[in-house]
This record gives structure tokens, sequence and C-alpha cells, in this order.
């Protein structure tokens, strides 16, 4: 789609905008961008005029945003952080070899950054970007090549390709387990469990997988899964944790299995991309090498 130049302000009219909007002050807007006042209040004016309507509500010598200036300042702030973001992927590697990679933040520190290096110095050519994301996005609006995705194979207006399962088990410190004796899953009903707000049913499909029916499964909820996993190894409760990616606290003996009963999640990880990228070089080489990672 073709945009009408008429609707497309000029980037200083829209910085000054911005900046007056986040500030919601002409004099510390002009500060900002090393203006003067009048220049900025002159700027806020001919976007006015283009808009055809007001963004501030001037009373005296302050100024507020209108209802539609607050709406239309939030959009256009993200509009300038995408094209800020743009410019400096661009700048980090101009010939275009390069993967935005959303990752998910446990599975991203604990099994990818670690085997990353090797996919560099298989293509020292690609620049991997990562960013943080807990749950699924619209592609549409956030513009990253691929992303990692925990659960089912859904991804609207994406593409998805699997990459490995995991198994879970209740984790807590040592001190709690000997003090409640744990020895079969129903005992576990008598102490605190923590939940991960991503996977509010974790717990109860745990459960089941081992013929337990709780009535209520109660608990502390947490995000991500460092802070539930701290919690559990302070004592505070007893966390189903994917044992592959906290294998080093098992190791130190900071966690122990509360009872010797895994079970297989009943979702996934996967790669997903948008449609309009699959033909993308960088990911490309990254599908091919992550889907030999996990398979190793």
């Amino acid at each position: 789609m073709v945009l009408a130049r008429r609707f497309l302000p000029s980037t200083a009219l829209l910085q000054a905008f911005e900046a007056a909007a986040r500030l919601e002050s002409f004099t510390a807007a002009a500060a900002e961008l090393n203006l003067t006042q009048s220049a900025v209040s002159r700027q806020i004016r001919a976007l006015e005029e283009l808009l055809g309507s007001t963004l501030f509500v001037r009373e005296k010598q302050t100024v507020t945003l209108s209802v539609a200036g607050r709406t239309y300042a939030r959009e256009i702030r993200n509009a300038l952080e995408l094209i800020g973001s743009a410019t400096l992927r661009f700048r980090a590697n101009p010939d275009g070899g390069s993967l935005d990679l959303a990752i998910l933040p446990t599975f991203g520190t604990r099994w990818l950054a670690p085997r990353l290096p090797a996919f560099v110095e298989r293509h020292p050519g690609i620049t991997v970007n990562l960013t943080t994301r807990l749950s699924r996005f619209d592609f549409a609006l956030d513009p990253v090549d691929a992303a990692i995705h925990f659960g089912k194979p859904i991804w609207p207006g994406g593409e998805l390709e699997f990459l490995m399962g995991e198994v879970v088990v209740p984790a807590c410190s040592p001190a709690m387990k000997a003090k409640f004796g744990f020895r079969e899953p129903r005992d576990l009903l008598a102490a605190p469990l923590l939940h991960l707000s991503s996977r509010p049913d974790a717990w109860e499909s745990w459960f089941s997988r081992h013929a337990v029916a709780p009535d209520a499964v109660r608990g502390m909820l947490f995000d991500p899964f460092a802070t539930e996993t701290q919690a559990a190894i302070s004592g505070m409760g007893v966390a189903l944790l994917p044992k592959f990616l906290f294998q080093n606290e098992f190791d130190r003996g900071d966690l122990v299995e509360a009872v010797p009963f895994p079970a297989e999640s009943r979702d996934g990880y996967h790669l997903a991309w948008p449609i309009d990228r699959r033909d993308h070089p960088p990911l490309l080489a990254f599908r091919a090498w992550i889907r030999e990672a996990a398979a190793t």
C-alpha cells in the first residue's frame, strides 16, 4: 500500500511532538532537541494544522495532551522507535546479513546463548540480534525475522518448525524435601507450589499424568523461570522445572527432585518466523543450524 505524502509529516515535526508529549512541556522539549521554545511551538502548530485537530490543551504557561493527542503520541513514539531500531540494525550490518531473533529468556540464556558461538563460527558474515519476548506477538507489528516459541505449534501469520520437547520435574531445596518427606506425587499437595504465569496449567497437567486429581492447585505466581527457580532454591516452595535448563542447579545440590516422577510436557519448543521472511538467507542458515543443534 502506497501512503499519500500528505499523510506523512516530516520527521522534524514528529520529533518535536514526541518530545513535547513525553515531557508535557514545549520548553523542556526545546532544551532536549537543542531548539528554541518558539521553534518547537511552531512545529507543533504546523503538525496540528496538518492533522486538522488540536494535540495540546494550552492553559496559561502549561500544556497538556488532548485525548486524541495522547493516542497519537503513543503511536508516533512506536513508529519512531521502529525507525530508530531499523537504522541501528542497518548500521550494525549494512550488508544485510543479520538475523533478528526473539527469544524466551531462560531458554535463550541457558540453552541458546552457549551454543551461538558455533553458529557464528560457521556463518561469520551473519549478525544475530537477540530480543526477549515472553509470549506470542504479532509478526506484522514486531519487526523480527524469527522467534523461539514454547507451546502448541500455532502462530497466526507465521510458520513453525519443531525443535525439541522437554521433561519437567518437581524441584525444591534439600531442606524443603527433608521437612516434608515427599515420597509420592500426592505428597506435594501439602507443600506450597510455585507457578509460572506463562504455564498456568502445568501443575494440573503433571498431577494428572501421575493419577492425582487435586481439588485446586494454589500457590505463588512467577515469571520468568529464573525468579521461580530462585524462589525454589530459597525454600519458598516446589517448582515444576524443565531439568535440561537447570542441570547446573541440580548438579550443585541447590535443587533436588522433590519426588522422582518426571513428566514430558505436552507442548514443545519451536522456531517460528513470518511467512514473508521464509526465504531470508540468514534465517535459512539459522534454521538449518538450530535444527541440527536441537537434534544433538
